[in-house]
Formats: C-alpha cells, sequence, structure tokens
C-alpha cells in the first residue's frame, strides 16, 4: 500500500494548526505514543461487523453527540445525559424499523473543529480562528488562541475518563431496556405532541411485557440490561491520531486507537491530501462527508482509495447536503455507488447543511429544516431502491436552546437563554428524541428492504 503511520507528512494538510514549538510538539507526539490505547482493535473490528449489517440492510445506525468537546463542560452528567437520549432514541427506532440500531457516540475525542478561516478579527484585533479545545482555547485573546501542542494531552485523558464511565454505563445495567422505556414515557407525557407518540410507545410497552411473560428478561438475557456503544470523532488533528496509532498483535494491521470509528470532513476530502492519506491505511470502521459539491467520478475514486476491496461495513459516507439540495445532490451519487456495486453504509448528517444566522444573530439550525433533509434522505433512497442506512446528528443531552423550533417551539429570542455551544448548535434531548419519533415514520418504510 505505500502507507506508513506518518506518510500522511508527505502530503498537502490542510486545517492542521501552526505550532510555533516544534520541540514541544515533537516531545507532546512521543508521550501520546506511549499511553495506552483508548480503544482496541478488536471493538473495532466488532463495529465494522455491525455496520456490515447496515450496508446490508439489516440495521440502522444512529451517530450523535457534541459538535466540539470541552474542557470546561466536561462532568459526568453531561456524558451520562447524552449517552441515555441516544439509548432512548435507539429504543424507539429499533421498535419502528424492527432493526437493530448500532450506536455510535461523538464523544471521547471530538474536540477538532475545522475552521472556514485561519484568523477570526474582532473590534479590529484578528488572532487565530478558535479549533477546537485540543487545539486551542474559545476565549478572543492572544495567549488562548495560540495553538498549544500540550492539550493534546489533556484531550487524552479527558477522553480515557469519558469512555470508562461510557462502558460503566453500556454494561452496569444503566441501557436496561425496561428502564429507557420509562424514561420515553416521561418524555410522552411531557411533549406536546404526546398524543401523536403515544400509540408507539403503548407498543413498545406491550412487547416489553410479552418478552417478560415469555421469560425474557435482564436476569435470564443480560443482553436487555447491556448494550454495545462505540464511539468516533473527525480525524483532523493527524499529529494526535499518528500518535495514538498501534499495530494490532493479532492481525499485524494499524488502528487509530483514539476512537472506533474515524470519518474525513467536507472540508479535507482531497484525493491527494493528508487526510485521506492517514485514514486509508487504518483499518477502523471510517466515515466520509459527502457534500453537494461532491461529484460522481471523485467520489468513486475517494472510494477506491478508501476501501478498495469493497469490505461491508468499512465505509460510511455521511451524506450532508441541507433540506432543499438532499434529493437532488444524492440520488447520482446513490445511483453511481449502485451501479459500480460498491458496498457503503449510507448515512445522513441534516445539520451541517442547514445552519442559518437567527435575526437575535446566533448560529442557529430550524429543527423543520432538520426534518426536512432527514425526509427528503429517506425519499431519495427508496427511489433508488437503496438502503438509507443511519443518521448523524450533532446533539446534546442537556436543555441548551440552540436550534429553533421542535414541538416546545424554540423561537429566536429563546436562544440566548442557553446557548452553550462552543462551535455549531446542537439539538437539544427533548429535540432529539422528537426527531427519533418522526424518523421512526421513515425507518416502518423499509421493513420490508430488512427482510430474508
Amino acid at each position: 500500500m505505500n502507507w506508513a503511520t506518518d506518510s500522511w507528512r508527505n502530503k498537502p494538510a490542510l486545517q492542521l494548526p501552526t505550532y510555533k514549538d516544534a520541540a514541544l510538539l515533537k516531545a507532546t507526539e512521543e508521550e501520546l505514543s506511549k499511553l495506552p490505547p483508548l480503544v482496541f482493535a478488536g471493538e473495532a473490528r466488532r463495529l465494522q461487523e455491525h455496520l456490515a449489517h447496515v450496508a446490508n440492510g439489516k440495521a440502522f445506525l444512529l451517530q450523535g453527540g457534541d459538535c466540539a468537546e470541552s474542557f470546561a463542560e466536561f462532568n459526568a452528567n453531561k456524558i451520562r445525559d447524552t449517552f441515555r437520549v441516544i439509548l432512548q432514541m435507539a429504543v424507539v427506532m429499533t421498535y419502528a424499523g424492527s432493526m437493530p440500531i448500532v450506536k455510535i457516540g461523538r464523544m471521547a475525542g471530538q474536540f477538532a473543529k475545522p475552521r472556514s478561516s485561519d484568523s477570526e478579527t474582532i473590534d479590529g484585533v484578528t488572532l487565530p480562528s478558535y479549533r477546537g479545545d485540543n487545539i486551542n482555547a474559545l476565549e478572543f485573546t492572544k495567549e488562548s488562541r495560540e495553538p498549544d501542542p500540550r492539550r493534546m494531552v489533556k484531550a487524552y485523558h479527558q477522553s480515557a475518563a469519558t469512555l470508562n464511565l461510557l462502558r460503566a454505563f453500556a454494561s452496569g445495567g444503566y441501557a436496561n431496556l425496561n428502564k429507557v422505556h420509562k424514561w420515553n414515557l416521561g418524555f410522552v407525557k411531557d411533549s406536546p405532541l404526546g398524543e401523536r407518540y403515544q400509540e408507539l410507545a403503548n407498543n413498545i410497552g406491550e412487547a416489553l411485557r410479552f418478552m417478560e411473560a415469555c421469560g425474557i428478561n435482564s436476569q435470564s438475557f443480560p443482553s436487555i440490561k447491556e448494550t454495545s456503544f462505540y464511539t468516533s470523532h473527525e480525524a483532523l488533528l493527524l499529529p494526535y491520531e499518528e500518535a495514538l496509532t498501534r499495530q494490532d498483535s493479532l492481525s499485524g494491521d494499524y488502528y487509530d486507537t483514539s476512537a472506533h470509528m474515524l470519518w474525513i470532513g467536507a472540508r479535507t476530502h482531497q484525493l491527494e491530501n493528508a487526510q485521506v492519506e492517514f485514514i486509508r491505511g487504518i483499518k477502523n470502521p471510517i466515515g466520509l462527508k459527502c457534500s453537494p459539491d461532491l461529484d460522481v467520478d471523485e467520489l468513486l475514486r475517494l472510494i477506491d482509495i478508501l476501501n478498495p476491496e469493497n469490505i461491508a461495513g468499512r465505509l460510511t459516507l455521511i451524506a450532508r447536503m441541507g433540506h432543499d439540495k438532499v434529493e437532488t445532490s444524492l440520488a447520482p451519487l446513490l445511483r453511481a455507488v449502485k451501479s459500480e456495486g460498491r458496498s457503503v453504509v449510507w448515512s445522513c448528517d441534516p445539520m451541517h447543511g442547514n445552519t442559518i444566522k437567527s435575526s437575535s444573530g446566533y448560529k442557529t439550525r430550524p429543527f423543520d429544516m432538520i426534518l426536512a433533509e432527514v425526509k427528503g434522505f429517506f425519499a431519495a433512497h427508496r427511489a433508488e431502491g437503496t438502503h438509507a442506512g443511519g443518521v448523524h446528528l450533532e446533539m446534546t443531552g442537556q436543555d441548551v436552546t440552540e436550534c429553533v423550533g421542535g414541538a416546545h417551539a424554540i423561537a429566536d429570542e429563546d436562544l440566548s437563554s442557553r446557548y452553550h455551544t462552543h462551535c455549531d448548535p446542537r439539538l437539544n434531548a427533548n429535540q432529539a428524541l422528537e426527531m427519533a419519533f418522526l424518523i421512526s415514520d421513515e425507518l416502518k418504510n423499509t421493513r420490508p428492504i430488512c427482510e430474508d
């Protein structure tokens, strides 16, 4: 393959910070390279097996979490609440789609963010852009905006603590199916659209009671109280990713142990550039963001580079088109990939193409636009006879006010009350769960595709 963990350094690189202290950067990379892996090769292989079921129309992918994790807001409750709402969404989707839900968090490593400009000017002062807490700080001062390689070590330790808690939640009884359903009943009761969701909630309850009557409970089937949960982030800060790449002792393959899954963003998927070069050589499941500007030929060349052996579950294509472009822009890509016989997971990111500036001056995303893109994504797949395989959401378990709309009708004037994001606006817990109930209507239509 002519690939090495550092071969990306010979390629043009976009969206990487410029560190003034090269010696400190090198010392930090060496320190990270000696730290224990955050995830293990066997876990990444298991995720790829699950994603292969998605690629074959037998499962659905739910990927969600923070736009950008924060050092300052790091706490156990925040991790728990995001994990909890992902579980709640998964239960609704599992029942509606009659298929397993593969759960991946944008957590335990989603720190770095691509920016449209290298610098930012406020009141005549120009400083480097904020690129995420593992690179620099949000405060608009010269000291805070200077990229600091030592922040990568802090990101590693915060990621390790997050993963430790997520594993405990996933296997320690917090994910008990009956408990999660009770949480959903509380949401349905308090939602302005509760009547619309009540029937689905009642049907889930009846199914659980039937299972219990048949002796299928958490004592006889531990899977009732446990779940598989994986982590992911954008492979943007390549010095960090290289330092955490390890050779698996069983297979001899290289895995980026910073996360189970890594993806390439729409700003860094150039064929001859560094991010593509790095991610093509690791054996983790990988993703590729697909914008409206991505043409068919470029996509097929990228698929050839990233998944040359056409392995099911290896590559997830994450469409982020915008609600008004999704059907027209996605259809040619679906048609070409299907015609070429490429095995991929198709997922919908309805967040990034629907960002606007509100009348109050805040960057926001209207809930109706997000939902419209999801519906357009499913419609495009129905028209082409392909499997709408997943959704990719920027969301939080907190009660923030960052996206307008939804059943609780967050308005422009409400944005300032709890606008906490360090980068892009996220769905709050109620909006995320409402989205799951609405997506469930679309998933019901996928059932025939998933029959043997």
